[in-house]
């Protein structure tokens, strides 16, 4: 037999060493996956140990709160109030007994008391206090209370006649779990989907490996997140890593000593080779022209004189209206006198230092030429203008933010007819309302407006993209839904497909070519009869939900697979639900055409509900005072400052919708049946000559007995199986009126006593309900 010899074993001799190198790093990449391993397995446990111990110290600490409010509420001067009947007498026996509580209280079940005196009783402990007659047993929540949050305590008192409710201090729950050393993992506090408190990385609530501990006496669970532990080589643990490392390490020392060996049988040693390094030629720079472009700047037009002595005639003192400026082309509405509308608007930003503005249209037919006019009037204030053209409004209202102007214009009609045109204004961030839509008259009627020595520029962008950019990277639909888009020939048509696609839905688009003479049927989603066509299509595409925008986009209309018409206020249920899941105790504020089932179900959500007047911008305005996270209006606007901007805006509005829808696997219908539905009316419209001396005395001479009666916006009576409203509108002269009541027969009733009501001021009054 031939005798393998010493040249034979060249090529072994060369590949041990590499192959000695690769076992070896192999080895230590095992050894490393399991030492990791080990490490992240620890660090779960040790984060564990910290749930459970935190878990520990609040269910201690609840306890002991829990019993020095049962301890109070047994007190001698509680009881003896409690049988005497006298509730103010238990009420100053409870806060003796209750040291460190505030506002504390004992209330009857019907809860008028607490109720009657909203907001400053406070919405979470009036939500709280249900929730304890409710269930029969004490109550707890975080929520805020006077504006910061606390631990509110509901406990029931007298077989559920009475309850007692008082405020503590939250903090020493909430900085158990703020102040734990979670690590590198997370810990969050859950109030249902709400998160109290939280301490390390909150991006392991979507990634990490979850694992919860419930909080004694309460719905709370404490939950600990960590990183999932990767596992090692082939898909081994931590022990088998350990192993296939020593195997591998192992090898790789074998390999190399047997290299050695041979090497000592060598009987000559081969010379090494000096490779010489190669040299490449030098790189040669390329011939390059250098060229100076000199910038031209475009030279800056010298303000126009005026072309008459006697100016321009003054606008129509009407189209300064509550909440925008509005009126007909051709009569009330030109191109000068929008030019003067726009000098004004430059002025009072000149007056606050703003140099910038945004401005959009709707498509109505009258648009460019008002735009123009407008932007001549800007421009002579010294204003530079940012053109966006086409726009729905709440793209217009974007561009404010997102060029950082902090100011715009849409020239919008809204819902109106195709000859009515006007401005949705904004200016510092505030939309302008009331006063500060009048002065811009008493400007131009003064002759106060400001000239500029220099023209301002004029710019065109698009920033539609970005616009549908900026909601796709917060929404995207779970699962894809079938939708409808019901445009209306509005603005939005081209827009609102876009950013539903983007989410995630199937679009099918009805009436969204841009026509500014509504063919098809008026763009005003609130009108039933202008949704027909949108029922029709979702019916026979069984498609998951239609959707209906307004003439310029800030409203929305919602159609379900069985061709329900979803009243907005009942829309605003469904958000609320959503945004005080992660937000306990945000206010929702909503205007006074809505439902009287939506304060009680903000309330049994440990959120705050509070009723405002009617009106875009002045719903904007008490976001803004109040810092809401959501508001609604039963027109069709919605308002999200969670996660938006805060300014009214259907299309963003459909896609919080389906991000709801797309999380739920029942149809839009069985979502919607959960949320309560009482028997209510449209709006009604009677036409007066002056809706506002009418309200005044309407609320002068009462007569709503026995009725919780709100006046900020008419005439508002809620009892406890149902309300009425009257109310002057600020576009139109009419009243507008709205009733619900639990039973058709009560409806008619509330119905039937506000017809002698509004006939005692008007006997001669037309009332079609």
């Amino acid at each position: 037999m031939k005798t393998l010899s010493l040249g034979d074993t060249g090529s072994m001799k060369r590949m041990l060493p590499l192959l000695a190198v690769v076992l070896v790093l192999l080895g230590a990449w095992a050894a490393w996956s399991a030492v990791r391993q080990w490490r992240e397995s620890g660090q779960s446990a040790q984060l564990a140990a910290t749930r459970d111990g935190v878990a520990n110290t609040v269910s201690s600490a609840l306890a002991k709160q829990l019993a020095v409010a049962q301890k109070a509420a047994q007190s001698p001067a509680v009881v003896g109030g409690l049988q005497a009947g006298n509730f103010v007498n238990a009420s100053e026996g409870l806060v003796a007994a209750w040291p460190g509580s505030e506002h504390a209280e004992v209330a009857a079940a019907d809860l008028q008391t607490m109720m009657s005196t909203l907001p400053a009783s406070g919405y979470g402990r009036v939500g709280v206090a249900q929730a304890a007659l409710a269930t029969g047993k004490p109550a707890v929540v975080i929520a805020r209370d006077n504006g910061q949050p606390k631990l509110l305590i509901a406990l029931p008192l007298a077989d559920g006649a009475a309850v007692a409710v008082a405020a503590q201090p939250a903090k020493a729950l909430t900085d158990a779990v703020a102040k734990a050393n979670a690590g590198s993992g997370y810990l969050a506090l859950k109030q249902a989907d709400a998160t109290l408190a939280q301490a390390g990385d909150k991006g392991l609530e979507t990634a990490g490996d979850k694992s919860s501990t419930p909080i004694k006496g309460s719905d709370w669970t404490l939950n600990a997140f960590t990183a999932p532990i990767e596992p090692g080589p082939l898909g081994f643990g931590r022990v088998m890593s350990a192993i296939l490392a020593l195997l591998l390490i192992g090898g790789g020392i074998a390999l190399l000593w047997l290299r050695q060996r041979f090497a000592k049988q060598e009987s000559v040693v081969e010379d090494e080779v000096a490779i010489a390094p190669e040299h490449g030629d030098e790189p040669t720079v390329g011939d390059l022209a250098a060229q100076n472009q000199a910038a031209a700047s475009e030279a800056a037009a010298t303000k126009a004189e005026a072309a008459k002595a006697d100016g321009p005639a003054l606008p129509d003192p009407g189209i300064f209206r509550a909440y925008d400026i509005r009126g007909i082309v051709g009569k009330t509405l030109s191109v000068d006198v929008a030019r003067q509308i726009g000098q004004s608007i430059g002025t009072l930003m000149h007056e606050h230092g703003l140099y910038d503005i945004v401005i959009g249209r709707d498509g109505r037919l009258s648009g460019p030429d008002l735009v123009g006019g407008l932007t001549e009037g800007l421009r002579r204030a010294g204003r530079n203008v940012i053109s966006i053209g086409l726009a729905p409004t709440p793209l217009v209202y974007f561009g404010a933010y997102h060029l950082r102007t902090g100011c715009c214009v849409a020239v919008t009609g809204s819902h109106n007819p195709p000859d009515y045109n006007g401005f949705k204004i904004v200016v510092g961030g505030e939309t302008l309302s009331g006063d500060t839509i009048t002065a811009l008259y008493t400007r131009i009627a003064e002759g106060t407006l400001y000239e500029a020595d220099q023209l301002g520029r004029v710019e065109e962008r698009d920033i539609s993209d970005d616009y549908v950019n900026r909601i796709a990277s917060d929404i995207r639909l779970e699962r894809p839904l079938d939708v409808v888009i019901d445009a209306g020939n509005g603005v939005a048509g081209d827009l609102g497909p876009r950013v539903l696609e983007a989410i995630g839905a199937n679009v099918f688009p009805l009436f969204c070519e841009i026509d500014g003479t509504f063919p098809n049927h008026h763009p005003d989603p609130s009108e039933p009869h202008n949704l027909e066509d949108l029922r029709h299509i979702v019916q026979t595409r069984k498609a998951d939900l239609g959707v209906a925008f307004d003439g310029d986009g800030d409203r929305l209309g919602v159609i379900t697979p069985e061709g329900h018409n979803i009243f907005p206020d009942r829309m605003l249920m469904l958000f609320a639900s959503d945004v005080l899941e992660r937000n306990p105790g945000a206010i929702i504020v909503y205007d006074v055409k809505c439902t009287g089932a939506l304060a009680p179900y903000i309330m049994g959500r440990g959120g705050s509900p509070l009723m405002w007047k009617t009106g875009h911008s002045l719903i904007k305005s008490k976001m803004r005072e109040e810092e809401a996270e959501l508001a609604g209006e039963m027109s069709g606007h919605f308002f999200f400052m969670e996660r938006w901007y805060g300014f009214d805006d259907g299309i963003y509005s459909a896609a919080r919708l389906l991000e709801i829808l797309a999380r739920r696997s029942e149809d839009a219908d069985a979502v919607f049946a959960e949320i309560p539905e009482s028997i209510s009316t449209p709006e009604i419209k009677v036409p007066v000559a002056d809706p506002h001396a009418f309200v005044e005395k309407l609320v002068a001479n009462g007569g709503f007995d026995g009725a919780r009666v709100t006046t900020l916006d008419g005439v508002r009576a809620d009892w406890s199986d149902g309300w009425g409203l009257v109310r002057a509108s600020n576009t139109t002269p009419v009243l507008v009126l709205r009733f619900e009541a639990n039973t058709q027969e009560r409806l008619e009733e509330v119905q039937a006593l506000f017809r002698s009501r509004l006939r005692a001021v008007d006997p001669a009054l037309e009332l079609t309900f």
